[in-house]
C-alpha cells in the first residue's frame, strides 16, 4: 500500500496526520475488501486553495472541507468483482506501472477546514481529519451521498471505519 501525502499550505495541524491519514486509509481499504495492492495520494491544503479546485472541478467558488478524485467507476459502490473485467482488462489505465498498485484516487484536505468544524462540531482536530479521509475514501470506492438512504450507508461506514480505530472524540 501507497499513501502519498502532501503538505502544502503553511497552516499548521498540531496532530500527526500522516499517522492518522495512514491509519485511516489501511483501515477503509481493508474494510472495502479492496483485493489489490493499492496507492491513494492526499493533499494538504489551505481554503484559498482548496476553493481554487472546487471551484475549477465543481463549478462552486467557495472552499469546501474535502475533494475526491476517484479513479474508478465502480456499478456498485465497493464491488471490486463487478469491475474486475474492467481493470483486468485497461491495466495501464488503472495500476501504477513502476508499483503495480491499483490507483484508487486522490484526496484534498483543507487544514483550515479541519480545524474549523473540529471546533464547530465539538470534537477533536484528530477526529475531524479522520473522519473527512474516512468519507472521501468511500467516494473513492463509488459512495455518494446525493440520496437520503446512500448518505446512510456513507455514514454508517464511515462511522465503522472511526470505530474500528478507536477514533470517536
Amino acid at each position: 500500500m501507497t499513501i502519498n501525502i502532501e503538505y502544502e499550505t503553511d497552516k499548521e495541524l498540531k496532530l500527526d496526520y500522516e499517522n492518522i491519514i495512514n491509519r485511516v486509509i489501511n483501515e477503509a481499504v481493508d474494510y472495502a475488501k479492496c483485493p489489490y495492492e493499492a496507492e491513494v495520494n492526499v493533499t494538504l491544503t489551505d481554503n484559498d486553495e482548496i476553493k481554487e479546485i472546487n471551484a475549477e472541478y465543481r463549478n462552486i467558488n467557495n472552499p469546501t472541507d474535502v475533494l475526491s478524485f476517484p479513479m474508478l467507476n465502480f456499478a456498485l459502490p465497493g464491488d471490486f468483482d463487478g469491475i474486475s473485467d474492467e481493470l483486468e482488462n485497461d491495466v495501464e489505465d488503472y495500476f501504477n506501472p513502476d508499483s503495480g498498485e491499483l490507483m484508487l484516487g486522490d484526496i484534498v484536505v483543507s487544514v483550515e477546514k479541519v480545524v474549523e468544524q473540529a471546533e464547530k462540531y465539538g470534537h477533536s482536530q484528530e477526529r475531524e481529519l479522520a473522519f473527512l479521509v474516512a468519507h472521501s475514501m468511500m467516494h473513492l470506492f463509488g459512495y455518494d451521498h446525493m440520496e437520503p438512504d446512500e448518505a446512510a450507508v456513507m455514514e454508517s461506514k464511515q462511522r465503522q471505519i472511526l470505530d474500528n480505530l478507536g477514533i470517536t472524540r
